[in-house]
């Protein structure tokens, strides 16, 4: 509530004023000043007819005061400040000053703080801001924005009922609308000529909206989306405005982690809101593409400045939409939990729930009908994200904080048909029993027994026989594998003689429900194209050894080697994977491995 005080020249004279340097010197000289105005600190010694004769404020201050000969009063809390006061005067004595884009809205507020209306004069100081706005400032996106702008040191309240700012909302939305047809043949003009030109022809608008404060920015594309701004403008606009607001904050916690112990900063907390106001204004329709690296840097930002569970839970769901095109390093994201892991897996493992959950959908609308291709684009999918995840532990692994219960349940959580080989799995776990040398002999079973051997490569055969790190059992079934392969290849058959098995098992059984059958049937569909995977890798394997053997034939003359000499001795290469096998256990593999030839 503003309030006024008025002091009369009866009780006390006034001290002498301090006048601004505008006012120096008295406007009318003949006539001496009658009153003093004390604005913020700042006196003006002015005469009360023209004041009074059109400010409805000043007359009804000068009316209530007891006595004729008021000769001072203050104003609190005057919009705009001194500055915008020493405008409004001139105004009233009839001065020539131009109004600008930096203060009409100031000035607007000064004529409603000081009710200078129609009432008391035609094309009074009210009429005369509201006329600039309408024919200048609105129909401007550029001036709309600088308005907007320096509405941000107003009051709020006194902004909002004059609708200063929703009439400068409304206008930057329309005219940007204005600007999306304009863009929208410039970019049928740009067709067939160069990039640099195409990239022209992109929203200017993006950059100015980046000076507004946070709210008016929500209030700005909240009407754009309203009014049907497109979605890649609005996607650019949330991008240049965290790229201008969030630039360089927080990476002291990436290195400090101990930082996130302590309360956040006031800066921070404006950070925060930042984030969390960005993420709720992203498209929601299906057709916009939000790039994944803005995506991950919203996410990192928002688990730094600690945002909103909400908000971190979104940013994984688009994430996780997508999560067959992230690269290795964005799920890289660094822990700032002390004595936890170097890295979030907590946040990875959340990220695949949402997509196991979409694959899912996915294959639940397809109401068990297939394409007629051998994979469908939901296993696709999944296969990918198998290799990325496998990349994933691989890099985790050294890290001596990871334990052995976050390490297993990443592995648990994809299922058996997301990797048709368990190459990747392999190596990440041998990189984990190399930097976890104080794993019992439980857990050390216990994490291997994820690895399938029969999907594991020669070359990583290979190194498993003389990986002194692996227990002693898996061994003994790498190397059965191994001899079971080697004994199909020389017969010539494809060895697996699983997939008919599954073929004969995959019949549903007349006692289960139609949906227990659907799924059931959709478990053996997986099965089957995992099946096909495989054929094509082994038939892949068989192509190699046939030219080993056409090799094998080429020197038989020259160094006395046939060709099953040159296989087995094939056998004990390791092409991508490094050995770092022990002298003992080396020595027990090879006993075990000529014990199975026998």
């Amino acid at each position: 509530m503003v309030s006024e005080t008025s002091l009369s020249s009866s009780k006390r004279s006034p001290a002498t004023p301090k006048f601004c340097n505008s006012f120096t010197t008295r406007i009318f000289a003949d006539v001496a000043g009658d009153i003093t105005i004390v604005v913020d600190g700042e006196s003006f010694l002015l005469h009360k007819f023209p004041l009074v004769t059109l400010s409805g404020k000043i007359r009804k201050m000068v009316a209530e005061a007891k006595g004729s000969n008021v000769s001072s009063l203050e104003l609190i809390n005057f919009p705009g400040g001194h500055q915008t006061f020493e405008l409004a005067m001139k105004f009233c004595y009839g001065m020539n000053f131009e109004i600008t884009t930096f203060d009409v809205a100031r000035l607007r507020c000064a004529a409603e703080y000081l009710e200078m209306t129609e009432e008391y004069r035609e094309q009074n100081l009210i009429s005369r801001t509201d006329i600039y706005l309408n024919e200048i400032v609105f129909q401007s996106l550029q001036k709309s924005v600088e308005v907007l702008s320096t509405c941000e040191m107003l009051p709020p309240d006194t902004v909002d009922e004059i609708e200063i700012s929703n009439g400068c909302v409304e206008a930057i939305a329309m005219n940007a609308c204005k600007e999306q047809l304009v863009s929208g043949l410039s970019k049928l003009d740009c067709d067939g000529k160069s990039e640099e030109l195409k990239e022209d022809c992109v929203a200017w608008w993006v950059e100015d909206l980046s000076v507004l404060r946070i709210d008016y920015f929500q209030r700005v594309i909240c009407a754009m989306g309203r009014m049907g701004v497109r979605s890649d403008s609005i996607i650019a606009s949330l991008m240049h405005y965290a790229q201008s607001s969030l630039k360089g904050i927080g990476k002291c916690q990436f290195w400090n982690p101990s930082r996130t112990n302590s309360s956040p900063t006031s800066v921070e907390k404006d950070q925060r809101i930042i984030v969390e106001t960005l993420v709720s204004l992203m498209p929601t329709d299906k057709s916009s593409s939000i790039p994944l690296t803005f995506l991950f840097g919203m996410l990192k930002m928002a688990i730094m400045l600690g945002a909103t569970i909400p908000c971190r839970l979104e940013l994984e769901r688009r994430i996780a939409l997508r999560l067959e095109m992230v690269s290795l390093d964005d799920l890289l994201i660094p822990s700032l939990q002390s004595g936890d892991s170097l890295f979030d897996v907590d946040t990875v493992h959340r990220l695949l729930v949402n997509f196991l959950q979409r694959v899912e959908e996915e294959e639940t609308e397809d109401y068990g009908y297939e394409s007629d291709g051998f994979c469908s684009s939901g296993h696709g999918s999944l296969l990918k994200v198998g290799q990325l995840i496998d990349a994933y532990l691989a890099e985790i692994a050294p890290d001596p904080y990871l334990s052995l219960q976050k390490f297993i349940a990443l592995i648990e959580i994809l299922p058996d048909y997301a990797r048709v080989i368990d190459d990747g799995l392999y190596r990440a776990v041998d990189i984990y029993l190399k930097a976890h040398p104080a794993l019992t002999e439980q857990e050390c079973k216990k994490l291997c027994k994820l690895i399938d051997c029969q999907k594991l490569s020669e070359e990583a055969c290979n190194h498993a026989a003389q990986n002194d790190r692996l227990p002693l059992q898996m061994v003994v079934q790498v190397l059965y594998f191994e001899q079971l392969r080697l004994k199909n290849a020389l017969s010539g058959s494809s060895g697996d003689g699983l997939l008919s098995q599954r073929i004969s098992s995959g019949v549903p059984s007349a006692a289960m429900s139609p949906r227990d059958n659907y799924a059931s049937l959709r478990r053996e569909n997986r099965e089957l194209k995992l099946e096909i995977s495989r054929m094509r890798v082994r038939l892949s394997e068989l192509e190699k050894e046939q030219m080993f053997m056409k090799q094998g034939i080429i020197d038989k003359a020259g160094n006395g080697r046939t060709f099953l000499t040159s296989l087995s001795k094939g056998i004990g290469r390791i092409a991508i994977f490094s050995s770092q096998g022990g002298g003992k256990r080396q020595k027990s593999a090879a006993e075990l491995r000529s014990n199975t030839t026998q």
